[in-house]
């Protein structure tokens, strides 16, 4: 059971790191449009610094901002290239075209996070199409209706009866409950601010 920070703040990071309790980092436009004005680039590198300062090889999860497929695909290209960080992991909301994104990224070595997932079929999906990482909107499931465990057990169950190279991520954690819950329901990792 691994814990992620969801966060874009260089002093949280910091702070996290120093506390050796992080296993990884997310991050998405939201959290950086929080931060400082700064370079994109410059802000997901200062993250990746931070990392190596800590000799953590920890994956650090970006989300691209393209909505059209190919340019989602270019754009991971290009994070990839700029950053100078070897665990760079790429967020792809789900979809049915960004499944095509997905499977063509893994193709080109390039490892995806497929975030904002609702559904066992979408995480499912994107476990197939080949995604390191397929996150589940934990409580956002919760606010509408849904069952985020049930959920995370019928894609544990997928994912090591398919013998399949994918950790699912709880994210939208707002309780400290939900971590615990998470876990105990066969989610790989939770990812928390």
């Amino acid at each position: 059971m691994k814990l992620f920070a969801d966060t874009a703040n260089l002093k949280e990071i910091e702070s996290l790191l120093q506390k050796g309790v992080v296993q990884g980092i997310t991050t998405n436009p939201s959290l950086l449009a929080k931060e400082p004005k700064a370079d994109f680039y410059q802000h997901i590198q200062d993250i990746c610094d931070l990392c190596l300062r800590y000799k953590l090889d920890i994956p650090v999860s970006v989300e691209v901002f393209a909505t059209d497929p190919d340019k989602m695909i270019t754009q991971a290209e290009e994070i990839i290239q700029r950053i100078e960080y070897g665990n760079v992991n790429i967020k792809i909301p789900v979809g049915f075209e960004e499944l095509r994104v997905i499977s063509q990224l893994r193709t080109k070595g390039i490892r995806v996070n497929c975030t904002c997932c609702f559904t066992s079929a979408q995480l499912q999906l994107a476990a197939l199409s080949g995604a390191r990482y397929v996150s589940l909107f934990y409580n956002r499931l919760i606010d509408i209706g849904g069952d985020p465990s049930k959920c995370l057990r019928q894609v544990r169950k997928f994912i090591d009866d398919n013998s399949l190279d994918c950790e699912i991520i709880a994210g939208s954690i707002r309780n400290p409950y939900d971590l615990e819950k998470s876990w105990e329901n066969g989610c790989h990792i939770v990812t928390a601010s």
